[in-house]
């Protein structure tokens, strides 16, 4: 059995009261490796293209305020 498939029967094995808080958890760790990932990418500046994009629509008033 593969790690994901052991974590997927702990998971289906957790009391209601467990499942809440490993969710908690879960989104959590998840939010945090999504921050990270994206930190880097801009520092590496695989979204300058994106906001130069965006900069260049707002110049010539094609972006709303939200």
């Amino acid at each position: 059995m593969s790690k994901v498939e052991n974590i997927e029967q702990e998971v289906k094995n957790l009391t209601p009261s467990e499942l809440s808080a490993f969710r908690r958890w879960f989104l959590d760790f998840d939010a945090q490796i999504w921050d990270r990932q994206i930190e880097e990418d801009v520092r590496k500046g695989k979204l300058d293209k994106l906001a130069e994009e965006a900069l260049a629509a707002h110049r010539v008033e094609k972006s709303k305020e939200i």
